[in-house]
């Protein structure tokens, strides 16, 4: 059973949820405005993960060589995330990684860890690794982490060892942790200490931090400042990892992730998907977005590297409205060229004196 089914026991015992008709798990309790300040508090919110194990003497090593990040020698209790990437290094999978000195748990997006344990299965030829998924539930919390199988403690938005951050972040406190408990641990748990899912991304978002909702087919790490916690520069090869070096310390990034506070006077519902604009032109998508407790009505986007910085955007909703935008930087479209060799005088051509 995934961690989502596992949930939806307790989502079932919390009389006010209104549940997500993808997850079943409860997208708010009845306000979902006050329940950020809940969660800001140590309140607890479901989320819809599934839940992978790997254990076996050649677990890490084995993982290092084929995402993105550093692991090899992870410290036991220690947590980290890494990518898989394609070839070109495009983002495929997030993975959110604890390792208990024995066991490495790996939490991945609901409905993504089906795809995941195939394409390590393959990828695993005659390592000594074992891949199996437990029966759990994930509950995450911006307060104290609970006790449980494991915990995953988020590293945003301090740079990681070997890694690099683009932009600074936005601001706003976050303090993220996600515990994997068996089935009884979590029914056990009182339903009063439960908030929904809105108020978790409402936070998330307003920290500029990743998600893979802002990544379709093309992402690559470098757009969405994702080099700060899941990438080590510095490690051997893996698959992408050209494409990561090649757009850092020569190239930049083609889009870059931006938060947008939103104008709320015309009533325009921002949602996933909705096209952002600049002077009537087509610069991006938005790919979050929520209501925050302090901020208003915010969102994400992911919009071309050359739009402009200074200006105020648009964002047009599905429904012909549109909505006023300024926009923070979070990725400056001066990231990359870390290392771009000066450019030398073409071959034969004519130094003119400088006066």
């Amino acid at each position: 059973m995934s961690a989502t089914g596992a949930g939806g026991g307790i989502a079932a015992r919390l009389p006010d949820a209104v549940l997500d008709e993808t997850t079943g798990l409860p997208l708010h309790v009845g306000n979902p405005i006050a329940e950020q300040r809940r969660l800001r508090a140590g309140a607890l919110v479901l989320l819809p993960r599934d839940v992978l194990l790997l254990t076996g003497p050649d677990t890490l090593p084995w993982l290092d060589s084929i995402t993105s990040q550093a692991i090899e020698h992870l410290a036991p209790g220690a947590s980290t995330e890494s990518l898989v990437l394609s070839p070109e290094g495009r983002i495929e999978h997030v993975l959110r990684l604890h390792w208990t000195g024995e066991a490495l748990w790996v939490l991945v997006d609901a409905g993504t860890g089906d795809a995941l344990e195939t394409w390590l299965t393959r990828m695993r030829f005659y390592k000594q690794v074992d891949i199996t998924r437990p029966e759990a539930v994930v509950v995450g919390t911006a307060g104290e982490p609970l006790a449980g199988l494991a915990t995953w403690a988020d590293g945003w938005p301090e740079v990681a060892p070997g890694g690099v951050r683009y932009g600074e972040p936005t601001g706003e406190p976050w303090r993220w942790s996600e515990t994997v408990l068996a089935p009884e641990e979590a029914a056990a748990l009182e339903t009063e200490r439960f908030v929904g899912s809105m108020a978790a991304e409402a936070l998330r978002i307003a920290a500029g931090r990743p998600s893979l909702a802002e990544v379709d087919k093309r992402t690559i790490p470098h757009e969405l400042d994702w080099l700060t916690t899941a990438v080590h520069l510095a490690k051997g090869c893996y698959r992408g990892q050209e494409t990561v070096a090649k757009v850092h310390n020569l190239g930049a990034p083609p889009r870059r992730v931006v938060l947008l506070h939103l104008d709320g006077s015309e009533n325009g519902q921002v949602a996933h998907g909705d096209e952002v604009q600049a002077g009537g032109t087509a610069v991006g998508l938005v790919t979050s977005s929520a209501i925050h407790d302090e901020l208003g009505p915010i969102a994400l986007a992911v919009v071309k590297r050359s739009a402009p910085a200074d200006e105020d955007l648009v964002v047009q909703t599905s429904d012909g409205i549109a909505v006023a935008a300024g926009q923070q930087l979070l990725v400056p479209p001066s990231a990359g060229h870390a290392n771009r060799p000066p450019r030398l005088p073409r071959l034969g051509a004519v130094q003119r004196p400088t006066r």
